[in-house]
């Protein structure tokens, strides 16, 4: 009986591929942390937070519904770093880190057009970024490009193969 347990369902397959390492770095590591740290900063210092984001707009004190938004905003980091550390840690089946890097690409693609208010040179002047510009915009267009590249199979090439599931 405990040998059932462990065989494999006839005629199931999943795809196993090998991580470059610099997805692997930076999905399963940089990236994450990188989340974490929004959320640590749109939780516990929402001022800060709100002033790199736009200082003239920036309330003082901050009201009840935005430290409710805030915090909304940082669990939805966490969500994001534990999706991505967690889910694609847990799978070597490419179907599913395809499907789970297209939903944050999404997502960044929403993050971007979140800042259009703040005017179209918000996405180019890079001179004029603070802190959480960088992190809004520069890294944002990081983590979407290293999705692109991968769902467009950047690096992949041969690596990517059927293996049957192991007994």
């Amino acid at each position: 009986m405990a040998d059932d347990k462990k065989a494999p369902i006839p005629g199931v397959a999943t795809t196993g591929f090998a991580l470059p390492f610099v997805y692997r770095l930076f999905f399963l590591l940089v990236e994450p942390i990188s989340a974490l740290i929004g959320a640590y900063y749109a939780y516990f210092d929402q001022s800060f937070y709100l002033k790199l984001t736009h200082a003239a707009s920036a309330p003082e004190p901050i009201p009840l519904g935005t430290t409710i938004v805030m915090s909304q905003l940082a669990n939805l980091y966490l969500f994001f770093a534990i999706n991505e550390c967690l889910v694609l840690r847990s799978t070597t089946d490419l179907r599913v880190w395809k499907r789970v890097l297209f939903c944050l690409l999404v997502g960044d693609l929403g993050h971007l057009y979140s800042v259009r208010e703040l005017g179209p040179q918000i996405y180019w002047s890079v001179t004029k970024w603070n802190a959480i510009d960088w992190g809004n915009i520069a890294f944002v267009y990081l983590g979407a490009s290293m999705r692109i590249a991968f769902l467009a199979n950047v690096g992949l090439g041969a690596k990517s193969r059927k293996v049957k599931r192991a007994a």
